[in-house]
């Protein structure tokens, strides 16, 4: 399958390195070094894809992604960055990143991620999960809770569709990391970020914590019917 990605990318060997990586796979590829041109190439194009750093000159990272999430774009984006702390994750999960992967990286481990998130983005089909007061679709990426709706970003999409399908059994942190990743795998704190990220969704407002962890295995959803 031939992808159309954006790189949105200042360094200009980075940005070089993941260019030819993907051209010489038979990709689309185009690049942006500045956030405020990628903004507007985001806005304007369609991407399979958008690669972005954190680092930008005239429109960071954080406020591109929140830009397009609020315009509605829906485009898959990776969020590549030196910063490695659990909060600069939480930061890019909250303004709507998808994926996230610390700089320096392997390329091979960026065209897993790139493969899933693509494979997620077009239409497929529909379904509903409903547990313990949670309804989810799966094509729409929302959640209700209570009566509210809350939208998800297709990494949380994933991780509570696992969850809810194998409610209440445990869901081990490595087939978590495969329902995201495929088998590249990718890292346990990612992981327990994309978890954070999505407590803070379908938790923190709520009066019942439904999302539990089992320390040493993984997780599991866990509530009243």
């Amino acid at each position: 399958m031939t992808l159309r990605i954006l790189i949105v990318e200042d360094q200009a060997d980075v940005a070089a390195n993941v260019w030819d990586y993907f051209h010489a796979r038979g990709h689309l590829v185009d690049h942006v070094a500045d956030g405020a041109t990628g903004l507007r190439r985001a806005m304007a194009e369609a991407f399979d894809v958008i690669i972005l750093d954190l680092g930008l000159p005239r429109l960071d990272g954080l406020k591109l992604c929140r830009a397009l999430r609020d315009a509605g774009r829906g485009v898959p984006v990776i969020m590549v960055t030196a910063r490695d702390e659990l909060d600069d994750k939480l930061k890019g999960f909250a303004q709507g990143a998808d994926d996230y992967l610390v700089k320096p990286f392997a390329l091979r481990e960026l065209e897993a991620r790139v493969k899933v998130l693509a494979g997620r983005g077009g239409a497929g089909s529909s379904a509903i999960l409903a547990r313990y007061g949670l309804e989810l679709d799966t094509a729409s990426h929302v959640v209700r809770r209570e009566g509210r709706a809350i939208e998800l970003t297709r990494a949380q999409t994933v991780l509570l569709d696992a969850l809810l399908r194998a409610a209440p059994r445990v869901v081990e942190r490595e087939a978590l990391g495969r329902a995201l990743w495929g088998d590249q795998g990718g890292d346990a704190n990612t992981l327990h970020a994309h978890i954070h990220a999505l407590r803070a969704l379908v938790d923190k407002p709520f009066s019942t914590s439904l999302i539990r962890t089992v320390y040493g295995v993984g997780y599991r959803l866990e509530g009243r019917e």
